[in-house]
């Protein structure tokens, strides 16, 4: 009933998207991250304020400083200011927010995607133009050219699962016994398709790193018969991850990504044949901050029950140590969705081990399932544990969490890996490897001009 309720009201709402003339609509509760991957997006051109509207955004503004001013020497805002000044932010925020309009013709071959997001705002994707409506490209004298870039474009995006994985109904819940048991393949792949959009992120902020693999990469082709050894795919193929966790399209990282991926777009030309001196125009670091954002949409670190890739893999823990990717920092935490309620008691109780000693472990060892996981969750929060899946290599996830716990207690703040990991040495004794013997991530020069 709840579903049904969903859908008709979501078919309410799309009506005045309909109205808009879009050639297709597609309407439901909640889209795969990458759902729009292959498509064209028309840019369009956001309409101007009114006289009328310009004039009253400068009443508020005035209105909003005035306010600010006659209060600026008081510890506290009467609730009415206070009210009202939120209110002008509202009213200002709804004024820059400015409708986009697109050129008919465009509109008569696009259309859009109606949703929710992960707060239940309506989410509304417009203006996405697919392969087979894109206008017939006319015949060119050269022979080297494909007859068609951007559908060829789109045969490039390949789905790795398309199961779907919205529906927790659909996640095997491993049986129960004393031991340790792998990780269910299910949500190994789950988890690393996180890792790898957290790469895709990660490589795109850094592109001396994505020139190193890339170039790695175009080695493997030209000069050795295997190519298997490499996540990065040169066939410029970005896969959609068709099995994921719930929420991928809200989190960060996907929100970082697709805005880059958006802003690029729009810098670059519609048609193909102005995108060499596009290109050209750029300054260094432009160029540069797209080649990393280019390679690191080919990023495919997933694992597959299906596809056995070990060597690959590894080569995506290699990209990962150099960059130094920190999946705490890029926002994964366990929880109850994602993780917890997904393995084993076993398995819950050696994350709080690890996290928080065997005495944390020992206060919900004789808790049943569903409550151990959430009382998981609660003592993981903010503790900087990670599943093997998303840690870094031949790095002590003990050591970190130990060392966040204990600064968060002293409320100071790491003094780095070397201070972090002697003062977890001090706590741990013998029991654990060193931090110091790691050998120091370098940070290579971040190129933000592009950005």
């Amino acid at each position: 009933m709840l579903d049904r309720l969903v859908a008709e009201r979501l078919d309410r709402e799309a009506e005045a998207v309909r109205a808009e003339g879009w050639k297709w609509l597609e309407v439901a509760p909640d889209f795969p991250y990458g759902h729009t991957y292959g498509l064209r997006h028309i840019a369009g051109e956001a309409v101007a304020k009114t006289d009328k509207e310009a004039a009253g955004a400068e009443a508020l503004r005035s209105e909003y400083e005035r306010l600010e001013q006659a209060h600026a020497d008081a510890d506290e805002l009467p609730d009415d200011v206070d009210q009202r000044l939120g209110e002008i932010e509202t009213a200002l925020a709804a004024l820059d927010d400015r409708p986009v309009k697109y050129d008919p013709e465009e509109i008569a071959r696009a259309g859009a995607f109606v949703s929710i997001d992960g707060s239940g705002v309506l989410r509304i994707e417009r203006a996405y133009v697919r392969p087979d409506d894109e206008p017939a490209v006319p015949p060119s004298d050269s022979t080297d050219e494909a007859a068609d870039p951007i559908a060829a474009e789109a045969e490039t995006m390949e789905v790795v699962d398309t199961v779907d994985s919205g529906s927790a109904e659909h996640h095997d819940e491993p049986e129960e016994d004393d031991g340790v048991k792998p990780i269910p393949d299910r949500l190994m792949t789950e988890l690393t398709a996180y890792r790898t959009l957290a790469l895709r992120d990660a490589l795109a902020r850094d592109p001396d790193v994505a020139h190193l693999a890339a170039l790695h990469a175009f080695c493997l082709k030209l000069f050795y018969r295997y190519r298997s050894d490499c996540c990065v795919e040169v066939d410029v193929k970005s896969y959609v991850f068709g099995s994921q966790a719930p929420g991928l399209n809200d989190t960060a990282i996907a929100k970082a990504v697709d805005e880059r991926h958006r802003r690029w777009s729009e810098q670059l030309p519609r048609e193909p044949g102005g995108l060499w001196d596009a290109l050209l125009a750029f300054d260094a670091d432009s160029r540069d901050a797209l080649f990393a954002h280019c390679v690191a949409m080919t990023i495919n670190a997933v694992h597959e029950p299906w596809n056995r890739r070990p060597r690959a893999l590894a080569h995506a823990d290699r990209i990962a140590e150099a960059i130094g990717l920190d999946l705490v920092a890029a926002g994964w935490s366990p929880t109850v969705e994602n993780y917890l309620g997904r393995v084993t008691k076993a398995r819950i109780l050696l994350a709080i081990r690890e996290a928080k000693g065997e005495q944390a472990s020992q206060q919900i060892d004789h808790l049943k399932k569903a409550e151990m996981a959430e009382r998981a969750q609660e003592l993981l929060d903010r503790s900087g544990w990670l599943p093997e899946p998303l840690r870094m290599p031949n790095r002590s996830v003990v050591a970190t969490s130990r060392v966040l716990d204990a600064c968060e207690q002293a409320s100071i703040e790491p003094a780095g890996e070397e201070s972090a990991a002697a003062g977890d040495e001090t706590a741990m004794g013998e029991t654990m490897k060193s931090a110091e013997d790691e050998p120091a991530a370098t940070e290579p020069p971040r190129i933000i001009a592009a950005e």
